[in-house]
């Protein structure tokens, strides 16, 4: 079987994600052949209107027109966004696969806010992308919840949708103490101090403000508490709340961290606090109990399937009932070492093998319906 993987332009999580896939599909059916092919890099940052003309122009034309040229069994999309590719190669009669990451575009309208010059016209290609999903033969949905949001905003039958979760890399593990402890040092965090950690955007589904909120109540019950934050910076209104609370002892923004680093940082918090109201998957609680670290996360969207019986869920807009979360880890050790072998325990079953099963089994299926259907 020849399947061709449809990539996109440089996108460090669909870069993460299509590795994966790819390596995880080698080890389960080593006798296909895989090809991969990636539109022509541009620079995303770049307000050249030149490029950013150069960039629709692959986007939407140039690279939809290679793909449309190439010979495969299957096509797989490996990015919702990118779903307009559907509409170049449907005409071919062969399976096409996208798979959908989220639709939280459609929520949050204001998702792509000061991430593209021209938000209006961004958002309908956006839309414009995502809808022709409906002419794949099949979508890969990376949680329930997703699933269910592709069913209910695209009018996709559930039996189209396939549940393949992502998966966590090797490189997240458990470093040893000693690490663990200059890591620790290097950041001015005592071995009594309490560090939590939040990972990821600023967007306001990532929910900051109610952590700064919980920050504050535990400084004030006179817990030794501290706040890492890593990934975006924080925004004006959150700074300003962390000033206006005389938090900046307390917190400490780490920036952008390599894999390396951020493996560290995982391993040195105590805690992950994942709060979020709206998230696709929700791979950071996968990365902190990978390194040991116990997580706190919210009981809506798709993340209690991801940390499952393994992490605290709670109301992510009850900043108390975090902080009593938090506390309670704290005073309990044994709960809290109980929490930290369940993570470990549960994101053994989140391999790029086992989704790459997952995945070759949905090509098989749709190839055996092709082959019935032109014979």
């Amino acid at each position: 079987m020849r399947v061709l993987i449809v990539r996109t332009m440089p996108n460090f999580s669909m870069d993460i994600y299509a590795d994966g896939i790819i390596s995880g599909l080698k080890v389960v059916r080593p006798q296909w052949e895989i090809v991969e092919l990636a539109p022509c890099s541009i620079d995303r940052n770049s307000r050249s209107l030149l490029l950013r003309a150069k960039k629709f122009y692959e986007r939407f034309w140039g690279f939809p027109r290679t793909i449309q040229n190439q010979v495969a069994d299957i096509f797989h999309i490996i990015d919702h966004s990118e779903g307009h590719i559907v509409n170049w190669v449907k005409n071919q009669g062969k399976p096409i696969v996208v798979t959908c990451h989220d639709l939280i575009n459609y929520f949050y309208p204001d998702n792509l806010q000061g991430s593209v010059q021209v938000p209006f016209v961004s958002s309908n290609l956006w839309f414009h992308s995502v809808k022709a999903m409906q002419n794949a033969n099949h979508i890969l949905a990376v949680s329930s919840a997703t699933a269910q949001d592709v069913t209910q905003i695209l009018n996709i039958h559930p039996q189209q949708i396939t549940v393949t979760p992502n998966a966590v890399e090797s490189a997240f593990h458990i470093l040893p103490d000693n690490q663990i402890a200059s890591f620790r040092h290097k950041q001015g965090i005592s071995p009594e101090t309490i560090c939590l950690l939040n990972v990821g955007g600023n967007h306001p589904r990532k929910n900051i403000s109610t952590i700064l909120q919980v920050v504050k109540i535990l400084q004030q019950k006179g817990l030794n508490i501290h706040f890492w934050k890593a990934g975006a910076a924080f925004t004006s209104e959150e700074q300003n709340y962390i000033q206006t609370q005389a938090l900046e002892n307390y917190i400490t923004y780490l920036g952008q961290p390599d894999k390396q680093t951020l493996v560290q940082i995982y391993n040195a918090a105590d805690i992950l606090i994942a709060p979020s109201t709206h998230e696709g998957f929700g791979i950071t609680i996968l990365e902190a109990m990978a390194c040991g670290t116990p997580v706190i996360t919210s009981k809506v969207s798709a993340m209690p399937e991801v940390a499952g019986d393994a992490g605290v869920l709670v109301d992510p807009t009850n900043a108390q009932e975090i902080a009593e979360a938090v506390y309670h880890l704290h005073n309990n050790p044994i709960d809290y070492q109980k929490l930290k072998d369940a993570g470990l325990a549960r994101v053994k079953s989140f391999t790029w093998e086992r989704t790459a099963e997952k995945i070759a089994e949905v090509y098989e299926e749709l190839l055996e319906k092709n082959k019935a259907q032109t014979n």
